[in-house]
This record gives structure tokens, sequence and C-alpha cells, in this order.
């Protein structure tokens, strides 16, 4: 298979496997479902958190603070036996109980742990079914918690419901177009109507790293000689050395003859064996 490593200018990315028969279009359209599923995924996984800890989102007419609304504008708050203060003022406090939190908990980390970065280091390709299936095992656990369904304008029911629930949220901006979205490696454009054989060859074992990139954004910039931690390892280094150098500057320029190495008669001592002969009394 030709792996593909999807890099962003953040560091993110992810494996994706495909054949050298495989069409430029299919493929930009696979890795762009991947890209946009993994920031829907974030999304999900960060409100089904909130959702575990503070229940359900409140209508926009009603964010603000409980305690404020209680002391200073008379509202009756609802609480449940679980009732916990969201300190944003977003949600209403009531989340499920115990043992239905934990289930939100697991599916939300168990779908984290799938489209995190480091699924890169352990070299495991993505696939899209297996991302929808660990966003339908979270769909399952809400309902499990919230029969009768989420509020319409709860943030996690939208982004279960479609991709266009990530719309308005801090992620908008990243979602990729797979109509437009051109694919980049090496400094060359793989061409839409083009097999994936027609950039890379017939290996099958080819390795390549690509970025996606937006329509008109042109060829990505190069990527620099060395990364952030090999670069702040030089500096750290170089600094040291700085330092190195400084003290044995300002050291006197006869200071190594007080050494023990420096003493010209040592081997004739270590070799009659009065090193260590000190005179009574007399401390060291």
């Amino acid at each position: 298979m030709v792996v593909i490593s999807i890099k962003q200018a953040d560091g993110d990315g992810f494996l994706y496997e495909t054949t050298t028969e495989t069409q430029n279009n299919d493929l930009i359209k696979s890795l762009v479902e991947i890209h946009n599923e993994r920031l829907r995924a974030r999304v999900i996984v960060d409100g089904c958190r909130a959702l575990a800890l503070y229940g359900p989102m409140k209508h926009q007419s009603q964010v603000g603070s409980d305690e404020v609304k209680e002391k200073y504008m008379n509202e009756k708050i609802e609480k449940g036996p679980n009732y916990q203060t969201d300190p944003t003022g977003i949600r209403i406090g009531n989340p499920p109980e115990g043992n239905l939190r934990d289930t939100l908990e697991r599916v939300a980390k168990d779908l984290e742990e799938y489209i995190d970065k480091s699924q890169l280091k352990k070299r495991i390709a993505l696939d899209h079914a297996c991302i929808m299936d660990k966003i339908a095992n979270v769909r399952g656990a809400v309902m499990m918690s919230y029969p009768m369904g989420l509020p319409e304008w709860d943030v996690v029911k939208m982004s279960l419901d479609s991709i266009d629930g990530v719309k308005g949220t801090a992620v908008e901006i990243q979602l990729l177009d797979p109509e437009s979205t051109s694919l980049w490696a090496a400094g060359k454009e793989f061409q839409r109507g083009n097999l994936v054989s027609d950039r890379l060859g017939k290996n099958e074992k080819t390795k390549v790293i690509a970025k996606l990139q937006k329509k008109g954004s042109g060829p990505p910039g190069r990527e620099p000689i060395v990364n952030e931690e090999e670069r702040n390892a030089m500096m750290a280094h170089y600094f040291k050395r700085q330092e190195e150098l400084k003290r044995l500057s300002q050291a006197d320029d006869d200071d190594y003859l007080n050494s023990e190495w420096a003493d010209t008669k040592q081997m004739k001592r270590s070799l009659q064996g009065v090193t260590s002969i000190k005179a009574p009394g007399f401390k060291f």
C-alpha cells in the first residue's frame, strides 16, 4: 500500500493508505473527509466531556451564571441529584448519573485517541469508516444518557447529526472542500483526473509526506531544515558552550597549576607510596 502522511503546519496530521491505481480525485476526497471528520470529532469529544460534567447546553437566551440568577434575579434553578454549577454558565448543571457519565467519558476518550496525531508515530493509518463507527458509539452513549434527546442548540447534538454541526465553532475555518482542495507532495501537485501512479510511480511500498491546500492557496511553504525541538536543543547546546567559554576566559591563566594532574612530583610520590601520608594532628 502507498502510505500518504498528511502533515499540517502545527505538527498535526494523520496517515492514510491507498494504491497507485487510485484516482487522484478519489484520493483527495478521502483525505478531505478524514481531515474534516477529525475536526468534527474534536468538537464532539470536547462537547461530550462538558456534557458529562454539566449536562446539556442552555438556550442562548438563558446563558449565564446560575448563582447570579438565583441571588440577584430571583430565578429558580432546576437542580437534579447530580447538580454541578457550570462555571461558564453555558450548561444547565444537571449531568447524567455516575455510570452513564463514565460511559460518555470512555467513548469520548476512545474517539480522541483514534484521531490523535500520536497515531503518526505509531504508524497507524486512519480509516473513515472507523471514525464513523466511533462517532456512532458516542451517539449511542448520548442516547442512553438522554433518552429524550438533547436540545436542538446543543453543540453535541449538532455535531453528531452532521459535519455541518461544527459550523460556528472554532474549527470551522479549518474545514476543507473536497471539490476544490489540492494535494501537494515535494512541491508538486496531484493533478485531478490522473492516477496516483502518475505522480508517485507504481511502487506500492511508497511513503510520501503531503499537504492539503485550500483553493487559491498555491503550493505549501517549504518545511524548515530543523524542527522546533531540534532547534531548541541546538540553542541550549550553544548557550552551554558559550557559558563554558566565558568561564574559561575569566579564569586565572595559572589556575591549572593548583590541579593534581599538574604536580610534577605526583608520579614520584605515587611510585614511592607516599601520596596519602599525612602529618599527625593536621587536617587537609
